[in-house]
């Protein structure tokens, strides 16, 4: 064998026994306990392995310009406009860059599969995407990256983004989003984005109903149209903090409509936190939709990291068990089988988001592991768990070394 995990408790085993996970030419070969067999070896010690987690949606075109922008002053921060005054600054290198700090901090934390949201609009033209897409070839070592091209500032109000968007497409995008609270034309920015989708063959992935009431939702005509466009299980929507202010009834409703039309929910808790309420001195809302009772309704959800040190989110370490835990204890999480279903909103959820065929430790799956210093996914959220180890294609891309204390002799 190239190499052998030993000693692995592995996530999405109910059993508590250990197994060995043996590695040929970046995939695996072997999952059993005492794997007879010769070889490189890396001792887990009984911690927790899982599938490398899987980031569904940040923006790392527009991380770490928190130190850029015109600070807060007022309870209505004015995110958009603030970021598009230094948006038009940005080049490919200083995208680049500062996109690369972010990627390395998701690799640092167990990422290895990831989908970017990237703005394209006349004031940035393709020079976000350009300086992203310019990475996914540079980090493919330790982590795959796809880009989701969008319009931040607007669609049919904005023109020349329709053309930047399918420029954008041509050449490599692999999805398409939304952002319609932003266009003067919700319906008519949604519409054109599953016309986009259709023409491109790509999935769509919206920021969708961000906001403190629940009136004027938009994902009733998401919904529609996925199941007009036939797109079930290719469509998903992010914050989605309007229906988090539904009474149960309608709530349980809608989540049964998601399930039915194969919608998906990625929950931004960081960000969700830190936009809503604005309209309140007191009191706060706290705006993150429970993820948890979305799945128990049926609905696919994932939970990732969104802003990272920009006007949206001021702070991030682009640690996803830091946002799962974030995520359970804004939403009182405490059974232990909802906090492993939190743990599963990291891994295998959001690799059916992105319609991953290859993800999961299962034999002939590429060999991309992470050893966390936990006994169970429970565990893991509960105390924010660090990985020790992370593998990609069975190539060891990380090494942290657990504390050790020193008392006096």
């Amino acid at each position: 064998m190239e190499l052998i995990l030993r000693n692995a408790r592995i996530a999405d085993r109910s059993s508590d026994r250990l197994f060995d996970i043996g590695i040929e030419t970046g995939d695996i070969a072997a999952i059993e306990p005492d794997l007879a067999a010769e070889g490189p070896s890396y001792d887990a010690g009984g911690r927790l392995v899982c599938g490398g987690f899987v980031e569904t949606h940040i923006h790392l075109d527009k991380s770490c310009i928190i130190g850029r922008c015109e600070p807060e002053t007022e309870r209505q921060p004015r995110v958009v406009e603030r970021v598009a005054a230094v948006k038009r600054d940005f080049t490919v290198e200083d995208v680049r860059a500062r996109a690369r700090r972010t990627l390395e901090k998701c690799i640092m934390h167990g990422a290895t599969r990831m989908r970017t949201h990237v703005e394209v609009d006349p004031g940035v033209g393709l020079r976000g995407f350009e300086g992203v897409q310019a990475l996914v070839d540079e980090f493919r070592w330790a982590i795959d990256v796809e880009l989701c091209v969008f319009p931040q500032e607007g669609l049919t109000n904005n023109p020349g983004t329709d053309e930047l968007i399918v420029e954008a497409l041509k050449r490599g995008a692999k999805a398409v989003g939304a952002a319609p609270n932003y266009d003067t034309d919700h319906t008519g920015q949604i519409g054109r984005i599953f016309e986009l989708a259709r023409e491109f063959g790509v999935d769509i992935d919206m920021h969708l109903d961000s906001g403190d009431s629940p009136a004027a939702m938009d994902i009733n005509l998401v919904c529609e149209l996925t199941e007009q466009y036939g797109l079930g299980g290719h469509v998903a929507v992010g914050h989605m903090t309007k229906m988090s202010a539904l009474p149960p009834e309608a709530f349980n409703q809608m989540a049964r409509r998601l399930a039915d039309v194969g919608v998906a929910v990625t929950v931004l808790p960081a960000t969700d936190l830190f936009m809503t309420g604005r309209d309140r001195e007191f009191n706060v809302r706290r705006g993150v939709v429970d993820a948890n009772l979305l799945v128990e309704h049926g609905v696919n959800c994932s939970i990732s990291t969104n802003n990272v040190l920009n006007p949206f989110t001021p702070y991030g370490d682009c640690s996803l068990l830091r946002m799962a835990n974030l995520h359970a204890n804004v939403l009182q999480v405490s059974h232990s089988r909802r906090l492993a279903e939190c743990f599963r909103m990291l891994t295998d959820r959001p690799a059916r988001l992105l319609n991953l065929s290859d993800y999961g430790i299962k034999i002939g799956n590429p060999a991309d592991l992470v050893v966390i210093d936990a006994r169970s996914p429970e565990q893991a959220v509960a105390e924010i768990a660090q990985p020790l180890a992370v593998f990609k294609r069975g190539r060891r891309t990380l090494t942290r070394q657990p504390p050790k204390l020193h008392p006096p002799a």
